[in-house]
């Protein structure tokens, strides 16, 4: 099976568009454009916890990618990279995990990010690469990889003069998708005759406040829901069990919430002001924190009605 497509249109004509290859089961998981901008690009591993970065300037478009976990991050980078130097592109960079620089490299490097690009200061690689194109100009791509465990991230940094999309064929962006129509029950009528309901198929990795890929029909239908509706507001309101402490759970709780007002306003183009991520801790359950049957309904993020205009 063929895999998707990175379509690169790395130079201004005459030069071909390059085609970077992803496995299979590769999904475009965000992308970010500025036609006119700037990237600091790391071209070489950090020093004395400092990381040597360039500043590129010109069209910046940056990609998350999502692929199997029966890939390693060797196995995901070395190919793109073999493909870059095979098209002439000069290496800047090219490290991994403590050769990079460990904490200090992702602290350096701006990075699309998560649940779109997850990073693992145990487990990454950075390529960076570039090449000289007719008239002078310069044009500069930086490769990461990374990975949960679960699956393996690839993100991709763009910079030079202006070269058309980046597009991938067969890979489903998700930046593009499109709220679903509530699921069965009528999510609208729910929220709006109860004032509250619970989005039961979240998923968090456990003790984190990050929410996982999806997607999620809950979070298809409240997008729907506030995206025909911009005069509504709603609280996302976090809640946990009773392990650990109250002071703790009440800062995970309003994490967990945040990080679903972000998808919502990242993937979907929701306004921030539409929503408000707030956490109660262990305060508010539904069922016996006794049981683990219990504890697991409780963690849970609800959307509350707030106001109607």
């Amino acid at each position: 099976m063929r895999a998707p497509a990175l379509i690169l249109c790395l130079a201004a004509a005459p030069a071909a568009a390059q085609v970077l290859d992803f496995p299979a089961n590769a999904v475009m998981t965000a992308e970010r454009l500025e036609e006119a901008g700037s990237y600091a690009v790391p071209v070489g591993p950090a020093e004395a916890g400092e990381v040597p970065l360039r500043i590129e300037e010109g069209e910046v478009r940056a990609q998350a990618w999502r692929v199997g976990a029966e890939l390693s991050t060797l196995e995901l980078l070395a190919p793109l990279r073999a493909q870059l130097e095979a098209e002439g592109f000069a290496p800047l960079l090219d490290c991994e995990t403590e050769a990079c620089g460990g904490f200090d490299f992702r602290r350096a490097v701006e990075l699309l990010p998560a649940p779109d690009f997850w990073f693992d200061l145990g487990d990454f690689r950075a390529v960076t690469a570039e090449r000289l194109l007719p008239g002078g100009e310069r044009e500069v791509i930086f490769l990461l990889a990374s990975g949960t465990g679960r699956a393996a991230y690839a993100h991709v940094v763009r910079i030079g003069p202006a070269a058309g999309p980046l597009s991938a064929t067969g890979a489903p962006a998700a930046v593009a998708e499109r709220p679903a129509a509530a699921p069965p029950g009528d999510f609208a009528g729910e929220l709006e005759g109860t004032g509250r309901v619970i989005l039961t198929d979240l998923s968090f990795e456990t003790g984190s406040a990050q929410l996982g890929p999806g997607p999620y029909a809950s979070l298809q239908a409240l997008a729907r829901y506030l995206s025909d509706r911009p005069e509504r507001r709603v609280a996302l309101v976090g809640h946990t069990d009773t392990e650990g402490g109250l002071e703790a759970n009440i800062t995970l709780s309003r994490r967990r919430a945040g990080s679903v007002l972000e998808r919502l306003a990242g993937r979907y183009g929701i306004p921030r002001a539409q929503m408000a991520a707030e956490g109660m801790g262990y305060l508010a359950p539904v069922a016996s924190n006794l049981t683990e049957a219990g504890r697991e309904e409780n963690r849970r993020v609800e959307v509350v009605l707030t106001s109607g205009g």
